[in-house]
């Protein structure tokens, strides 16, 4: 099973894993989040945060490591992410997959889905 990212005129077939990092548009502090797709649509794997603060509180199950927060969400498969893309935050998101990284949503745009290909 695969992911396809939809940007625009930007198509990705994503095998494997994913990473989504970003930086908060308020606290300015780097998230990131790795991602499965599987059967039951994309599961959240783990989270990672340098730091706390304005709704970016470490989850349950916390630990210190390397300076990141990591965790492993409990949240349910997803169908579907939609990334807001509204060309006004520090910067866009990016995607890293089968060792290459794009940056996508950094100017203002329709929102990005990632699903998986079906």
């Amino acid at each position: 099973m695969s992911a396809c990212l939809l940007a625009g005129a930007l198509t990705l077939s994503l095998s494997g894993p994913f990473t989504l990092e970003w930086t908060h548009s308020v606290e300015k502090t780097e998230w990131q989040e790795t991602w499965a797709v599987t059967e039951d649509g994309l599961k959240l794997q783990e989270a990672r945060v340098r730091g706390s603060g304005a709704g970016m509180e470490p989850g349950d199950g916390a630990r210190l490591q390397d300076g990141w927060w990591v965790w492993a969400p409990t949240l349910p498969p997803q169908p579907e992410l939609l990334l807001a893309a509204s060309g006004a935050t520090v910067s866009g998101w990016t995607l890293c997959a089968d060792g290459t990284c794009h940056t996508i949503g950094a100017d203002a745009s329709e929102p990005v889905r990632i699903a998986p290909c079906r």
